[in-house]
């Protein structure tokens, strides 16, 4: 099957930046934001936003990793930060692509248990399938796509970071 470009290094570069900007704005309130991916690809944009955030503001940035069963999101979901250290903050979760919304609707009822200031989400990739009614706040690109169709996102430190279609 052949792999489509659907975004190159740079655009993905410039899309980090679109929403870490967006995110900025959103939180200029306040003195804190956590930003909380979703492992693995989600936890590494989330990284790359943080940064991009962290260049272009003076917001206090706290990172999480949100480990969740993918195939069983009813199973419980761990963070690298306890909920006391998120608790009464500002927060996005960050996910790579936002296909059928499983992963994102579980992941944000975990959120739902602590008290929050402000809570967003952000993705690169918004392909416009949803089962759940669940939306991206910030989203890098939408793509309406065919269910058969396949979008994958590459971060690779040495070759570039890239998003396909196959």
């Amino acid at each position: 099957m052949s792999k489509n470009i659907i975004l190159t290094n740079q655009e993905i570069e410039h899309k980090i930046k679109r929403i870490a900007y967006q995110i900025y704005e959103t939180f200029v309130d306040e003195n804190e934001v956590v930003i909380a991916g979703i492992a693995s690809n989600g936890s590494i944009f989330a990284q790359k936003i943080a940064s991009a955030l962290s260049e272009i503001s003076t917001l206090k940035v706290s990172l999480c990793e949100v480990k969740i069963n993918k195939q069983n999101p009813q199973l419980p979901i761990h963070t690298s930060l306890s909920k006391e250290e998120y608790e009464n903050k500002g927060l996005v979760l960050v996910d790579d692509v936002l296909n059928s919304g499983t992963t994102l609707i579980y992941a944000v009822r975990h959120f739902l248990d602590v008290p929050l200031k402000k809570f967003k989400t952000a993705v690169l990739v918004d392909r416009n399938h949803k089962k759940y009614p669940v939306k991206a706040d910030f989203k890098g690109i939408s793509l309406s796509t065919s269910l058969l169709e396949h979008v994958q996102v590459v971060f690779d430190e040495n070759k570039g970071d890239s998003a396909f279609l196959s």
